[in-house]
């Protein structure tokens, strides 16, 4: 009798701990610029990364620099128009990208601060690509419909100036601070280092410590990710976090139990209580290698959404989530946690498809 009564007791007080109302802790909470707005478009990839790249920037230097996304967008764009083409339309032509695809402009174009570009006429005060990618696919289709010897390669100029339209012409030199440079000559003045940076990913598909080219729609540049054990993306995360790293992180997002109203992103062990746990403390799943390729394979975690990662936190639990810095603004009913994510580690071992992270933070034994 005595030991049933020490096991209820037990049961009780688990269950009390959870079915709580959310309260966090602050564990690392790492510099970064404000949350802002991608509006209506796809280019998350773009501000996420741009995002991680000037809190680089402070890690580096102590400066804080609001860069310009719709410059990496930009120049992005007519590599994409490349690719539709030579695939002959077999290939996705669309507003979305990877956080490498920010870093070979970076590499290419170099860097200019969001006072020189904003990408906005001057009438416009929130981006919206929809009619930008439709004439642009448009002027690709028609190329590609076509045969390729009865029209001239104009689609390439023609493209640029549709960009140059939309966006604005890209710059030479520009003044900043009250000194002149060139895109090349402030990405050094950033001290950013495009070869430093380093996507990862954790799939049993292909070997383990190796890279490999992900075969996900948004991948048009054919990107190469370090594929390492799942346990290994998480402890390269964590320990990054800790030593004042933050992470670019691409994810699905289209789970009923990510919520930017709440703030939250959970995998509820009952997923009758999805509700609940946007809310409140539960159990969530345990995460494993095999869980995450199937939902993987299955299509149930797709490359839906970059954001980055600027800190650490723990519930009342002692569970570990991830601060996780979004990019639709702050300014919304729809909106909460000044624009962050409170996500569970949980949550980022079965949903996150990559992370960028500095390549100080990868232990070189997972380096062949």
């Amino acid at each position: 009798m005595k030991n049933s009564i020490t096991t209820f007791i037990l049961a009780l007080v688990s269950l009390v701990s959870f079915s709580q109302p959310y309260e966090f802790e602050v564990v690392t909470d790492l510099e970064t610029t404000n949350v802002i707005s991608q509006g209506e478009t796809g280019t998350c990839w773009s501000f996420a990364t741009s995002s991680f790249l000037e809190s680089e920037i402070m890690r580096k230097t102590g400066k804080t620099i609001d860069l310009s996304e719709m410059y990496n967008v930009r120049n992005t764009y007519p590599k994409k128009a490349w690719n539709y083409i030579m695939r002959q339309g077999k290939a996705q032509f669309s507003e979305g990208g990877l956080a490498h695809d920010v870093i070979n402009s970076v590499a290419h174009y170099g860097l200019v601060p969001e006072s020189v570009y904003s990408g906005l006429e001057v009438e416009n005060s929130k981006h919206n690509h929809a009619e930008m990618i439709a004439v642009l696919k448009g002027l690709l289709d028609v190329y590609i419909e076509k045969p390729a010897k009865q029209l001239s390669p104009k689609w390439k100029e023609v493209t640029e100036n549709i960009l140059d339209i939309y966006l604005g012409k890209t710059l030479t030199t520009f003044n900043y601070n009250g000194v002149e440079y060139t895109p090349h000559s402030f990405l050094e003045m950033t001290q950013i280092h495009p070869e430093d940076y380093i996507t990862i990913t954790s799939f049993t598909h292909q070997p383990f410590n190796a890279s490999f080219i992900l075969n996900i729609p948004d991948n048009f540049s054919n990107g190469s990710f370090l594929n390492v054990k799942l346990e290994d993306l998480v402890d390269i995360t964590n320990n990054a976090i800790k030593a004042g790293y933050t992470i670019a992180l691409d994810c699905d997002v289209s789970e009923k139990s990510f919520s930017a109203k709440h703030g939250i992103a959970v995998i509820p062990e009952d997923d009758k209580k999805i509700e609940e746990a946007l809310t409140n403390v539960l159990p969530e799943k345990e995460i494993t290698q095999a869980l995450r390729q199937l939902e993987f394979e299955n299509y149930n975690t797709t490359d839906d959404h970059l954001m980055h990662i600027t800190g650490m936190l723990k519930d009342q639990n002692g569970t570990t989530y991830y601060k996780v810095k979004n990019s639709w603004g702050t300014n919304s009913d729809r909106i909460s946690n000044n624009g962050y994510i409170y996500m569970s580690e949980a949550y980022f071992k079965l949903k996150t498809i990559s992370i960028m992270v500095h390549k100080d933070m990868i232990p070189k034994k997972l380096i062949n």
